[in-house]
């Protein structure tokens, strides 16, 4: 597998036409052409469905059920790349409280990918918070030494 570019090898998805080509990685790619030549078919229905599968089976079971999973392009191969998300052309959103994330619709994989790989951190004190059991909590706590005030929360249900 090439680190340098992508390469895509019969490619026939829509109007295209067997098409092999290599495109180099990490560059700003333009891809232009006469209405139906096969730009929409190449950018979005072959190289971003391959990258967007490769992303959605990279993640846990538990969060693939949150996300389309689109069909396998019409390809013979493509080398090099990574998992995708595409950003499609439309007018801009309107409500106040859009992020560039949930205007581009990358906001569902954003809050999946930190919820799957993130780890949280005290915003005070840096420290990594993790689970701890209830004798862990007990120990820490009794460490504190008397006359220390401690702040126990809990969710209403």
């Amino acid at each position: 597998m090439s680190r340098d570019s992508i390469v895509i090898g019969g490619a026939r998805e829509h109007n295209l036409k067997n098409l092999t080509l290599r495109l180099p990685r990490e560059r700003l790619i333009v891809v232009t052409g006469l209405s139906g030549s096969g730009k929409s078919s190449l950018a979005f229905d072959t190289i971003y469905a391959e990258g967007h599968r490769k992303y959605v089976e990279s993640l846990a079971v538990y969060a693939r059920q949150f996300l389309d999973q689109l069909q396998k392009p019409e390809v013979d191969f493509i080398e090099g790349l990574s998992p995708a998300i595409a950003i499609q052309q439309r007018t801009a959103a309107t409500n106040p409280r859009s992020t560039i994330a949930t205007a581009t619709e990358i906001y569902e994989y954003l809050r999946l990918l930190f919820a799957s790989i993130g780890q949280p951190h005290c915003h005070r004190c840096g420290k990594k918070i993790q689970s701890q059991t209830t004798s862990q909590i007990v120990d820490q706590v009794m460490a504190l030494g008397e006359g220390a005030r401690v702040m126990l929360l809990a969710p209403l249900v």
